[in-house]
């Protein structure tokens, strides 16, 4: 007889011994699959909740305006704006437009308005790439962990296999003594 705690000791000295076998080493992130497979806690968690908790304001309103600024909201906001921008200035102040022809005033805003989206949009790419990386650390563990938990139920229903094998033979065998002893005391019956 074996405690549960010692048990989950043994199986979390094996699950190392696989991980070592699979791959030499065992990184950071499998001692937390041992020390969660050990300690019996589950690692599914809701990662955007987890995330979205640690952005600052800074950071959620560069992913909103980075959001705007890839939809096509903003294409037609921007396109609607160069227009009315150039009609009014050509067509209703022909005597005094307050940018004329080339629009070099609106060059200048557009250019403020690309110098400025474009880091907004690197920080924005910068975080998902992070989220990305958090994502594929969490879904490893998960599989990890997973795997580990089918090789374990693998092992057992083996050891189950073999047991009702085992307990197969012993019946088959009992059942061919019996059939030996009954061929026998016929045999004696009739000479």
């Amino acid at each position: 007889m074996v405690c549960y705690h010692d048990l989950s000791i043994a199986r979390s000295s094996r699950i190392e011994e696989l991980i070592l076998e699979d791959k030499g080493e065992i990184s950071k992130l499998d001692k937390e699959v041992l020390k969660s497979f050990e300690d019996h806690e589950i690692l599914a968690e809701n990662l955007n909740t987890k995330l979205q908790r640690s952005l600052r304001i800074g950071e959620k309103l560069s992913d909103k305006i980075a959001k705007f600024g890839g939809s096509w909201r903003f294409i037609i906001f921007f396109f609607s704006t160069v227009i009315i921008w150039m009609v009014l200035n050509t067509l209703f102040f022909i005597n005094n437009p307050f940018d004329p022809y080339p629009y070099i005033l609106l060059n200048l805003v557009l250019s403020c308005l690309a110098a400025v989206q474009a880091p907004i949009i690197m920080m924005s790419q910068n975080r998902q790439a992070e989220r990305d990386r958090v994502k594929a650390d969490y879904e490893y563990t998960t599989n990890l962990k997973a795997e580990l938990e089918i090789r374990q139920l693998n092992a057992k229903v083996d050891q189950l296999m073999k047991k009702h094998w085992s307990r197969l033979l012993e019946i088959q065998q009992m059942q061919l003594d019996l059939a030996e002893e009954l061929l026998s005391s016929k045999k004696r019956k009739k000479g």
